[in-house]
């Protein structure tokens, strides 16, 4: 079958309704650009499909045919440590499923991204005096056109989901980032850890004592193993097709070393005491491997042996064709 046909089938998996059933899902987010290129830690968020935003800083239940909220904290974005955004534009940065481009390449991601800004983020991220608006609000929307997205999700109920929500509603969100013991990862680790107290840890030894979003998938995923009462699941959200560079594999600290031939050959060459230190850590306490067979990311759960077959066969797909630097989006973007 021709690409373009497993496209059309994996982006209609993304416009059904969402399931009933309420979930807190951990987003492991491959890395690119300049931390693909040195330390490839990625990023991560929190996928929440009952509790829906009410504005970029605060939230509320979602009523019927709303797809949920993505939270995450960022750095010197409009003076908050966390934001919320609806699903459908964190990915793809348009506010309906039907306007997602089945390829993408950076002028049409970035005239999405800030015709979303524009139209909605305004008073988050406004206009600037001269040109466009500063830089990382970028990270805001349209994550899947930069890279590939693992979720790890455990089931919730509607009281956690309502307690979360008057948490988070009713404590100051002010800038609060720091690299070592206030990010990303940090901000996923409290919120797993309000629904399922001690699920997820720092990484003592393969990360030095910090909290990396390889750390909080590793550590859902044990903590699923460990109650098998709870329904958990795996999924991925793959990076849309196109001339974007596609993302990297994403890693802990100590294996961020382990595995760069640039890193650990200079090391073992001067320091071959270290470099045998950071390979400890990592075999000990570093390994684990993103589901590479886990089901195509829907909102409708559908059944894993179908979207198995499918993700295959379109990644296959999708390998052996040519991409032209001129591939549009399936929709003109209107001004």
């Amino acid at each position: 079958m021709r690409l373009t046909t497993w496209l059309g089938v994996v982006l209609a998996f993304l416009w059904l309704p969402g399931h009933s059933s309420a979930s807190v899902a951990v987003l492991l987010e491959e890395p690119y650009g300049y931390d693909g290129a040195f330390g490839g830690v990625g990023h991560a968020a929190v996928y929440l499909n009952r509790v829906c935003a009410a504005s970029p800083t605060s939230l509320r239940r979602c009523v019927e045919g709303e797809y949920g909220v993505v939270i995450s904290r960022y750095n010197r974005i409009g003076g908050y440590d966390w934001i919320a955004i609806p699903l459908i534009p964190y990915l793809y940065a348009v506010a309906r499923p039907e306007d997602i481009p089945t390829f993408a390449d950076n002028k049409i991601a970035g005239l999405l991204r800030d015709q979303y800004r524009h139209d909605h983020l305004q008073e988050l991220v406004p206009d600037a005096p001269v040109g466009q608006a500063p830089g990382n609000w970028v990270q805001l929307v349209g994550s899947s056109y930069n890279r590939t997205t693992f979720t790890y999700e455990l089931e919730t109920t509607a009281q956690q989901d309502d307690e979360l929500i008057g948490w988070l509603n009713g404590r100051p969100n002010r800038p609060i980032y720091r690299v070592v013991t206030r990010n990303c990862a940090d901000f996923v680790r409290d919120i797993v850890n309000f629904y399922y107290p001690k699920a997820v840890s720092r990484g003592i030894v393969a990360d030095f004592g910090m909290t990396t979003p390889k750390r909080v998938a590793r550590s859902i995923s044990k903590y699923s193993r460990r109650h098998s009462d709870l329904e958990f699941v795996s999924r991925v959200i793959p990076q849309v097709p196109g001339t974007i560079r596609r993302s990297k594999p994403v890693h802990g600290m100590a294996e961020s070393v382990f595995k760069a031939k640039k890193y650990v050959l200079a090391l073992a060459f001067f320091q071959p005491y270290v470099a045998g230190g950071f390979a400890a850590a990592y075999l000990v306490d570093g390994r684990f491997k993103t589901d590479r067979k886990a089901t195509i990311f829907s909102l409708d759960a559908v059944e894993s042996s179908v979207a198995v077959n499918q993700r295959r066969a379109y990644q296959t797909n999708l390998h052996e064709l040519p991409i032209s630097s001129e591939v549009s989006a399936t929709k003109p973007i209107e001004k």
